[in-house]
């Protein structure tokens, strides 16, 4: 598969750096010793797929990613197991995803099956960075920028393809504690047409303002409704969301201003499997508080990479708190956490072939 885009050259760092603290690692803050790139032009296509020490990149200040923001990313984890092996979860969904993210900016496709060779080598190689604390895992940062010194308000002509990796803590360093979140009706995310269902930094830039804002009254994220009738239900910060009404979950449907998560369709396919009552649809925030008021609203949850569950204890709507599950983690929520993160960390079986072993 290397031979696609050529064979991929390995480059290996003269000054390995020390590993951090396992007790005391930051999301995003410490990296590992390499880094996979490529670079892409019209003439050449993909080519010149190398493994090389992690630093600083060489880029025009003139460069189409600064001005336009031709620019897509994904995130998903490598997890040491209890047995020393390492294993990815899913990781063809997210180069898929990303495939998809590229083709709504008018960035080029990549081949899937290179994109998590390329992967697995640089896991082999970094290996030792994976760290080994209960619930930690290597976090995996696959992007492409346009990189063609332009101001030209076009499509760029030149791209790189990179994978970073960063050592992580645990999400939940004291536990599955619930959060707080309102309805936003101020800012809106993303509409049906525009970048909302790709994994792209425009979108998470148009997030800050209300997510600053909401942690500045004491809140942990914003709900999103959509942009054109501002009632439904969209996304939760960057999380897709889940509602548990009665004895169905109902999740927002994808109608292309929402991400489809990895988690989100992981968790679908695990509730159906217990056989549990799944609904994609368009649901309100009025039909939210009507059905809590009826008490039939019990239960909420995010689903993503990084927190994998997150559970909402309140929810605000117009001057109205929900209070879920007692403000607690729910029933569902924890089972879904424990099972997914099982499967993760191979702490149990495996049913659907979702974990990847590499090592």
């Amino acid at each position: 598969m290397d031979a696609m885009y050529g064979e991929i050259k390995i480059e290996r760092t003269l000054t390995p750096k020390q590993k951090p603290n396992e007790d005391k690692l930051v999301f995003g803050h410490e990296f590992t010793d390499h880094m996979f790139e490529m670079d892409w032009n019209k003439e050449q296509g993909w080519h010149d797929p190398r493994i090389v020490p992690y630093g600083p990149l060489t880029l025009s200040p003139a460069c189409n990613c600064f001005h336009y923001g031709q620019e897509t990313f994904e995130g998903l984890k490598a997890y040491r197991c209890e047995d020393g092996s390492i294993r990815l979860f899913r990781p063809e969904e997210n180069f898929k995803r990303l495939n998809n993210s590229n083709d709504r900016l008018s960035m080029p496709q990549i081949d899937v099956d290179f994109a998590v060779n390329a992967l697995k080598k640089l896991i082999e190689i970094d290996a030792d960075w994976v760290p080994h604390k209960k619930d930690t895992s290597l976090y995996i940062r696959p992007f492409m920028i346009g990189t063609e010194p332009s101001l030209g308000a076009h499509t760029s002509n030149q791209y790189k393809f990179l994978i970073i990796l960063s050592p992580v803590g645990a999400y939940y360093a004291t536990g599955l504690s619930p959060v707080k979140i309102y309805v936003e009706d101020q800012y809106v995310r993303a509409v049906r047409g525009g970048t909302g269902f790709a994994k792209c930094g425009g979108n998470y830039a148009a997030s800050m303002k209300a997510q600053d804002i909401a942690e500045a009254e004491g809140f942990s994220q914003v709900l999103w409704l959509d942009g054109v009738e501002r009632k439904y239900i969209e996304e939760v910060g960057a999380m897709n969301v889940f509602f548990v009404l009665g004895d169905e979950v109902v999740t927002p449907a994808l109608q292309g201003s929402i991400l489809p998560g990895i988690t989100r369709k992981s968790v679908i396919e695990l509730l159906r499997s217990w056989g549990v009552k799944v609904t994609e649809r368009r649901i309100s925030a009025e039909e939210l508080v009507e059905a809590y008021k009826e008490g039939k609203f019990t239960e909420m949850f995010g689903s993503g990479t990084a927190a994998v569950i997150s559970p909402v204890g309140l929810l605000r709507y117009e001057g109205t708190d929900m209070v879920l599950s007692g403000g607690k983690i729910g029933e569902l929520s924890q089972k879904l956490y424990d099972s997914l993160t099982g499967i993760q960390w191979g702490r149990v079986e495996d049913p659907f072939g979702w974990s990847v072993k590499i090592l």
